[in-house]
């Protein structure tokens, strides 16, 4: 059951398909439509009506009617019609296409079949052609007309050349049949042209033509010509058979031809053009019988080629002129060049020989002047007289030459010769350049490949002007000078055209010529056209900090400048889009950057301009530096100096014994003194209280011992009685920590002769932290002297301390001031008792 439900629908629309096959259902379905062929724009009608009974199976079924405008559904209004038929109306309001296809679908049982179609097209009337015009060819007799179409329709049409007889004329016909009147021809394809045959034409006849334009949504017709088909006439060309120079008159040449067969029997009206090879335009000759077949014309230039074509047509003055006859090529005979040369010149005296270099420029003569072809000039020291050749200088080909002269030659002369003969002899005087210079001078654009040049007349009047320039370039010796000479000396300006060109530079000079002397040139530069600059500079970073930064650039070659750089524009910017901006003279080629942000980075460009416009170079990237240079030497300084203490404390260290010395120096302790250790027999058994205090105090002498002696300071070898040293020696020793001796300066006895030292022993601590030197053996007298006192220590020896006695003491009986002065530390010693030892 399932299989059979399955193909139900198949079978269903196979049966649909074949009821309306077009062979089994004709009449079954018909559509209709108000009109094929609408104006666009319009409103299209149309209807689909199905008859159920010729379509076997519908009428146990709903049918549903749809439509479809090509692939798009459109919505119709479906209803019942007469006779169990089935009708569905459509409207379209709008009509915007051009051409489409209307369908009619039948919907039943869920299957859709279209039953019926109707094309549609839409498009506009035909629009009027116009420039309608015609032409009688001679060779065939046959009348082609042509026109221009108008605005397409969108819709076929149909063209048509039409021509009757006039009406207002006697006879009305086309041909020579009167049956018919009108008739024509039909372009082919899509033409707009058409030829009407010989046999439909009446010559000299006026007839009706006119072109008609046909489609379905209407005709237009052209305007009506009115004209006899000989006066559209266009006749073939002459041919020219012989041109020749007429010896008796120079200038002037004898031409001959023939016209065509076709225009025999006619009076014809001839032109006559030619030109030379320079020339860019044609001179015209008119009004030249025809039928004369010869003319002559005067005017040549000698020795020149010329090109020559000739045309006819009716004289009447209707119809068309017939083509150009084919170019015939003729030159006219030489004559001898006339005129005189302009010349130019430098001249310079040569060292070694002495003789005057002359560098002698001139321009070759004008066409009209040359008489024919050039062969070559001759420069000379006279002018050329009859039956004698002068010395020449200088034969060449070119328009400059370089020859010698002796010095003092001031004048020499100038001739140009062809192959009819030589000209008149130009003089040539070579003034010194030293006259008075123009008031001012400028230059003007005269269009792309012209320069106005402008000046204001020196106060001397001048007789000429000579006019040089030349293209600037980068490359030396790339370009080369021209010049022009101003014959008129009361002008003041002039056009230069030689050479120039747009975008380029030129150095413009001006010479005026006096009677006796050329003035001094005076310069100038100008452009032509200018334009922005092919390529701006390319940046260099000179050098940067950390606010600033030197760029610097290499000028633009001239030849890509394009015109006078007026400015040079620096571009810079940060990553925070911060553009700044500043224009720097053209003249500079660096430029500084200031207020600049400390490492951060930039971008520059520059832009070069001149008065047509401006051209951007490429971006130069920077980053500035955290510290200036003199940031940075005084950062390496101070390091440096830090490094040098560094290594100092180093060696300071490791040198601790040196430093301190150097710094905090040894005191001697009188203790350890070879002084400290000596002391008379009498006191050698005295015992002394040792106070019990360890801190540094005041040290308390308890006894002082005065030795006097008649001889103080004398060697023991010459007073053996005198065991003293040869000169007073302060000593100060401590013998131990908490006593020892101390010994004042010598000082004189009571009786004068004798010299008596005071000695003091010290009881009290030492310095603090100053460790005590052991005490050394005291000095015993000999027994085989008299009791006297031990001799005297040796000299304490140190640099620091030892101090040589003032002077005077010796004598003078003891200095206790000086001693305490020489021993610092005995000024705080306190006595607590004295005693006198005399000998």
């Amino acid at each position: 059951m399932a299989r059979r439900g399955a193909g139900t629908p198949f079978l269903l629309r196979l049966s649909l398909l074949l009821l309306l096959h077009p062979g089994g259902t004709l009449g079954c379905a018909s559509v209709a439509v108000g009109s094929p062929v609408v104006p666009l724009g319009s409103a299209v009608t149309a209807s689909c009506t199905i008859q159920s009974e010729l379509c076997r199976g519908l009428e146990r079924g709903k049918v549903r009617i749809t439509w479809m405008l090509d692939n798009e559904p459109m919505a119709g209004r479906q209803r019942q019609g007469p006779a169990g038929t089935e009708v569905s109306n459509l409207t379209l309001p709008r009509f915007n296409r051009t051409q489409a296809k209307l369908w009619c679908w039948l919907e039943w049982n869920g299957t859709k079949q279209r039953v019926g179609m109707a094309e549609i097209r839409a498009g506009y009337p035909p629009a009027k052609p116009f420039n309608l015009s015609c032409v009688l060819t001679l060779s065939d007799y046959g009348l082609t007309c042509r026109w221009q179409q108008g605005a397409d329709s969108h819709l076929p049409t149909s063209v048509a050349l039409k021509c009757a007889g006039d009406p207002r004329a006697h006879s009305s016909r086309c041909r020579r049949s009167r049956a018919q009147a009108v008739t024509g021809c039909t372009p082919q394809g899509d033409g707009s042209h058409c030829t009407v045959p010989r046999r439909l034409l009446q010559l000299y006849r006026q007839m009706e033509i006119w072109v008609s334009a046909t489609n379905a949504l209407g005709t237009a017709e052209s305007e009506h010509l009115y004209i006899d088909p000989m006066d559209v006439a266009k006749l073939d060309p002459p041919a020219l058979q012989s041109i020749q120079s007429i010896p008796f008159q120079t200038d002037c040449v004898a031409l001959a031809w023939e016209v065509a067969r076709s225009n025999a029997f006619m009076e014809l009206q001839c032109e006559l053009r030619y030109r030379a090879a320079e020339d860019p335009a044609w001179a015209l000759v008119t009004d030249i019988a025809g039928r004369a077949g010869t003319t002559q014309h005067c005017g040549f230039l000698f020795g020149t080629r010329y090109h020559f074509q000739m045309r006819c047509r009716r004289s009447s003055a209707r119809g068309y002129w017939s083509e150009w006859s084919p170019g015939r090529n003729y030159t006219t005979h030489e004559k001898a060049p006339a005129g005189k040369l302009d010349a130019w010149w430098s001249a310079r005296l040569a060292g070694a020989s002495g003789q005057l270099e002359v560098h002698l420029r001139w321009k070759a003569p004008r066409r009209r002047e040359a008489n024919g072809r050039v062969l070559g000039y001759r420069v000379t020291l006279s002018p050329r007289r009859k039956g004698r050749d002068p010395p020449t200088v200088c034969n060449t080909t070119h328009i400059q030459c370089n020859f010698s002269v002796p010095a003092g030659t001031r004048r020499v002369y100038l001739s140009a010769y062809n192959a009819a003969g030589e000209s008149a002899a130009t003089e040539v005087i070579l003034l010194e350049r030293k006259g008075q210079p123009l008031a001012r001078l400028w230059a003007v654009p005269g269009g792309e490949r012209s320069l106005w040049v402008r000046w204001e007349a020196p106060p001397a009047p001048a007789a000429a002007y000579v006019l040089e320039w030349q293209r600037v370039s980068s490359e030396p010796g790339h370009c080369s000078a021209c010049w022009q000479m101003e014959r008129d000396g009361a002008a003041t300006t002039a056009l230069i055209r030689d050479g120039i060109e747009p975008f380029q530079r030129y150095n413009i000079s001006v010479y005026p010529l006096y009677k006796d002397a050329v003035g001094v040139p005076v310069h100038t530069a100008a452009y032509s056209k200018q334009k922005a600059p092919s390529y701006a500079p390319k940046l260099h970073l000179k050098s940067i900090s950390k606010s600033e930064a030197e760029l610097c650039w290499d000028p633009v070659p001239v030849e890509m400048q394009n015109g006078f750089i007026t400015s040079y524009t620096i571009f810079w910017a940060n990553n925070t889009t911060e553009v700044s901006s500043a224009t720097v003279n053209p003249s500079l080629g660096s430029f500084v950057i200031r207020e600049l942000k400390p490492s951060t980075l930039y971008k520059v460009h520059i832009m070069a301009s001149t008065a047509a416009g401006g051209t951007n170079g490429t971006s130069l990237t920077l980053v500035t530096t955290v510290l200036d240079d003199i940031e940075i030497q005084f950062l390496f300084l101070t390091l440096a100096l830090i490094f040098v203490l560094l290594i100092l404390l180093l060696i300071c260290f490791q040198k601790n014994g040196r430093v301190k010395q150097q710094f905090w120096p040894s005191v001697p302790d009188p203790a350890n003194s070879s002084l400290g250790t000596w002391v008379p027999v009498e006191l050698q058994q005295e015992h002394l209280q040792v106070p019990g205090a360890r801190e540094p105090g005041l040290a308390t002498i308890s006894t002082v011992t005065v030795l006097e002696r008649a001889t103080w300071g004398k060697e023991p070898s010459a007073e053996p009685a005198a065991p003293f040293p040869a000169g007073p020696q302060p000593y100060v020793q401590q013998e131990r920590p908490g006593s020892g001796w101390a010994a004042a300066e010598p000082q004189r006895g009571p009786s004068g002769s004798g010299e008596s030292v005071q000695y003091a022993r010290v009881v009290g601590d030492g310095y603090k932290g100053q460790q005590p030197s052991p005490p050394r053996p005291r000095l015993r007298p000999s027994p085989s002297q008299a009791p006297l006192p031990e001799p005297g220590p040796k000299p304490y020896q140190n640099l620091w301390f030892h101090r040589a006695a003032p002077h005077g003491c010796p004598g003078d009986g003891g200095c206790p001031e000086e001693l305490l002065a020489t021993f610092p530390l005995l000024q705080g010693l306190r006595i607590s008792g004295a005693e006198e030892l005399q000998d």
